[in-house]
């Protein structure tokens, strides 16, 4: 369960560093982009920690689906970003993949 607190905290920095970079202006804005490399840095070290007793591929995907939903999230509310139905059917397809990976794949999860 360890592996699983550090995929989430993993996976808010590397969405607070995304924000960030929207901020940041290109980085002409200082303290945002201090944010986007403390963000980073800090969702890759944390990253590399939930791979010691993770399969990369069940990391990557849990990472990469759960980023894309709060990023497209973020944009909607912090930077007036529209999301069509196209893009929400996407973005469940790509989270309903990542639970069949997460709940039923014996690969990902040899307790199955």
């Amino acid at each position: 369960m360890k592996a699983y607190l550090y995929l989430g905290v993993a996976i808010a920095a590397e969405v607070t560093g995304t924000a960030a970079l929207k901020f940041s202006e290109g980085f002409t804005n200082l303290v945002p982009s201090l944010v986007v490399v403390a963000g980073y840095i800090g969702s890759f070290y944390l990253l590399s920690l939930t791979l010691q007793e993770l399969p990369i591929g069940l990391v990557y995907a849990t990472w990469s689906a759960i980023g894309i939903v709060a990023a497209a999230l973020l944009g909607v509310f912090l930077f007036d970003e529209t999301v069509d139905a196209a893009g929400v059917v996407g973005m469940a397809l790509i989270v309903g993949g990542v639970v069949v990976l997460n709940v039923f794949s014996e690969a990902y999860n040899p307790a199955h």
